[in-house]
């Protein structure tokens, strides 16, 4: 293929992009939140529905399985909206934040 005479960037180099600068720490800030947020996402729905299936409803309760296992579901999917919520929160203002300071630049 032909190139057009553009190269991409650290091509030549081939050497990865320094995380040290500004560009390179919002990077940072963005991989870490997306990372909490993702590992959040899979432990705590999960997590809350096998401790509350067992101590709360069934345990604490008195509830049957099978009323266990639909209120521990509606649980999970409450943590579910929580955490995205949560995220979409942190997502904008960690945005509004870099907007911020490139705008008083």
């Amino acid at each position: 293929m032909e190139s057009y005479g553009r190269a991409a960037p650290d091509s030549a180099s081939g050497a990865a992009p320094d995380l040290r600068t500004d560009d390179g720490a919002s990077l940072l800030s963005v991989l870490k939140t997306l990372l909490f947020f993702t590992i959040m996402m899979i432990t705590l729905p999960i997590g809350l529905y096998f401790a509350t299936k067992a101590y709360v409803f069934e345990g604490s309760l008195g509830y049957s399985s099978n009323d266990s296992y639909f209120y521990a579901a509606i649980v999970a999917v409450v943590a579910v909206h929580v955490v995205l919520g949560l995220f979409v929160y942190a997502a904008w203002n960690e945005g509004s934040q870099q907007w911020r300071e490139g705008k008083q630049d």
